[in-house]
């Protein structure tokens, strides 16, 4: 007659328990995987493809099998530093060598330090820095933050709309749920124009987490202030860090990474062991909170 009220831990385990079962259900559906792509598929990962599709398997499913194709035959994970370094000598793309407030990665962009004109290039540049990002991340964290500086931004020195069209089905599409916030920092009136096309290139999950931010803007200051500590943000952002991008320092750092890189994905063999390692989670999302980062957008 009565029936019994829920509380919050109820309808939480119950969720968890609806969620475990999506992926369960997921994982069948892709069927068997071997080497790298076992590697990639885990519980974790199929968690934020299955919440990139709203939890719908079956287009969770062919969302995953594109990711996986497409790493198949680009290979984001053998690109090594030596092969994009020159793309990042004006440090127009780099991680920084802090975190937001809530210990996510941040990476950094300044579009006016553009310095290459091939679009292959600069596409495999970002994809080399989502994945040493990634790698890297902090423990228990899946997502990053990035900060993109509009400053001296123009047409002339702005990625062509095809480069603009292939970074967001890349970050949308094979690196789903990794974007926590992006922060167009002082954009130019005339940056409107441009954006009226390349926002209908993003999905609307995407676009909400996209903020403008405007220096002498009362509203936007303090937004900046909620996501990060204005003593590590830089002061191009409106911080008091004085930070300037390094790229001998970066280019140790990137090294490094690509050392540890090699390291998990050569272990793809042995695909069991390394899952146990990382506690479920993908060696691709295993973080090493890094002891020197020395790179920073000036």
């Amino acid at each position: 007659m009565f029936r019994k009220k829920q509380n919050t831990h109820d309808i939480q385990d119950n969720g968890t328990v609806h969620q475990e079962a999506k992926i369960n259900e997921l994982r069948t559906a892709i069927g068997p995987l071997s080497g790298r792509s076992l590697q990639y598929c885990t519980d974790a990962c199929l968690r934020r493809y299955l919440e990139a599709r709203n939890w719908n398997v079956d287009k969770s499913k062919k969302m995953l099998e594109e990711t996986l194709k497409w790493r198949s035959t680009y290979k984001p994970e053998e690109i090594c530093w030596h092969e994009v370094a020159i793309e990042g000598e004006t440090g127009k793309l780099c991680i920084a060598n802090f975190h937001d407030r809530e210990g996510r990665t941040v990476i950094v962009m300044t579009p006016a330090k553009q310095n290459t004109s091939s679009h292959d290039n600069q596409i495999q540049f970002l994809v080399y820095i989502l994945e040493n990002a990634i790698l890297n991340m902090p423990e228990g964290q899946e997502q990053m933050a990035f900060l993109i500086d509009f400053t001296g931004w123009s047409l002339s020195n702005s990625v062509p709309i095809k480069t603009a069209r292939e970074t967001a089905k890349i970050l949308q599409n094979h690196y789903p749920e990794r974007l926590a916030a992006a922060f167009f920092y002082n954009p130019p009136r005339i940056f409107e124009a441009f954006w009226k096309i390349v926002k209908y290139f993003l999905d609307p999950k995407t676009f909400v987490k996209v903020h403008f931010v405007y220096p002498k803007n009362a509203e936007s200051k303090e937004l900046m202030c909620k996501y990060f500590d204005v003593e590590k943000l830089p002061l191009e952002f409106g911080g008091k860090n004085k930070i300037q991008y390094n790229h001998e320092e970066f280019s140790k750092l990137m090294l490094k990474y690509d050392i540890r890189s090699a390291s998990i994905w050569d272990s793809n063999e042995k695909p069991a062991q390394a899952n146990q390692a990382t506690n479920g989670r993908s060696t691709s999302e295993v973080a090493q909170e890094p002891s020197q980062i020395a790179a920073q957008a000036s």
